[in-house]
């Protein structure tokens, strides 16, 4: 029989409603998935292990950074959240979008540690930017109710101005979704929509986690997007670089990694528990046209604890190419 724990229920309508946008085999295969696997610690998923679900490690590892005395740092290294300023230049960008500002914000694991919260919410009021991006990982725990995750992110979603887009993670249940609309996060379940500035549009695309569930389908967020226009996508982990390249995609956001979290002095990560090259573990990268972004994330995974890999929120300026 499957492992299972709690488990947040859909209202009929809301079901329905998810349904018609992700089609119906979606929504089936994602909630089964969730029930039978959520808690399966090795298989699975693009990584064969996955110490996010294994609870009693986490607790062993609180236990051992407090005998080595490292508990207390640790933390105050997660709490202490900076924001990080990027630019992307591109021959195709439209110029009425020069100069535009994306601020991405990445696994924020909001019900983790309150701290992490409160200085996330004081660094996003104080952060310039046109449109907001997230690109995944709502809260930490990987199963049972999310309402202490959703009830932080309301707090949040009231620092933020203007639009927010989002896409789910591996953290993240699909139940969590008519919650975080209510919140006016509109989340791209492999959709994208059109972003219009002074009659110039690009476009934004955002795919299901394809890192656990591998719920993603690039064919179909794509498919509303002319071949030789400026698109964006996002995606909870930079593992689909290769399709997104060769979908032609401009630019893409996305997060997981960590950066490490837990990094060895010079901020060398043990592991990014990500089947991708290094190079795309954290920061800006580049595959053949395309261009990335891997954000280190806001928050802490595991273990409340961060070393040499410090927490960020980033503003992504583009810039068009004068050149072009």
């Amino acid at each position: 029989m499957p492992h299972r724990r709690s488990y947040p229920e859909l209202s009929a309508e809301a079901a329905a409603r998810l349904a018609r946008r992700v089609g119906r085999l979606h929504l089936s295969q994602r909630q089964g998935i969730q029930r039978d696997h959520v808690t399966q610690i090795f298989g699975r998923g693009r990584n064969f292990f996955h110490i996010e679900n294994w609870y009693s490690v986490h607790a062993l590892m609180r236990y051992a950074m407090r005998v080595v005395g490292l508990y207390g740092r640790g933390r105050r290294n997660a709490a202490g959240v900076r924001m990080c300023h990027n630019d992307f230049v591109f021959p195709g960008l439209p110029r009425a979008f020069h100069g535009f500002r994306l601020l991405h914000l990445s696994d924020l694991h909001l019900d983790m540690d309150r701290a992490v919260a409160e200085a996330l919410t004081q660094l996003v009021r104080e952060a310039r930017y046109d449109l907001c991006v997230i690109t995944g990982d709502f809260r930490a725990r990987t199963y049972g109710d999310h309402d202490q995750a959703v009830a932080a992110m309301a707090t949040l979603r009231t620092q933020i101005r203007g639009q927010v887009y989002g896409v789910l993670g591996n953290h993240d249940f699909i139940e969590m979704v008519p919650d975080l609309e209510a919140l006016d996060i509109h989340i791209l379940l492999n959709e994208s929509v059109v972003i219009r500035r002074e009659g110039a549009a690009i476009h934004l695309a955002g795919i299901d986690d394809p890192h656990y569930y591998r719920a993603d389908n690039l064919e179909k967020a794509a498919d509303a997007i002319p071949p030789d226009a400026f698109s964006i996508l996002l995606s909870h982990s930079p593992e689909v670089y290769r399709h997104a390249a060769h979908a032609g995609f401009d630019l893409m956001l996305c997060g997981h990694t960590h950066g490490g979290q837990i990094c060895l002095p010079g901020g060398i990560a043990v592991t990014y528990n990500a089947d991708c090259p290094r190079r795309l573990g954290q920061g800006a990268w580049r595959w053949g046209k395309l261009q990335g972004y891997t954000s280190v994330g806001a928050g802490a995974c595991v273990v409340a604890t961060r070393f040499n890999c410090p927490p960020e929120i980033t503003v992504h300026r583009l810039l068009a190419d004068a050149g072009a």
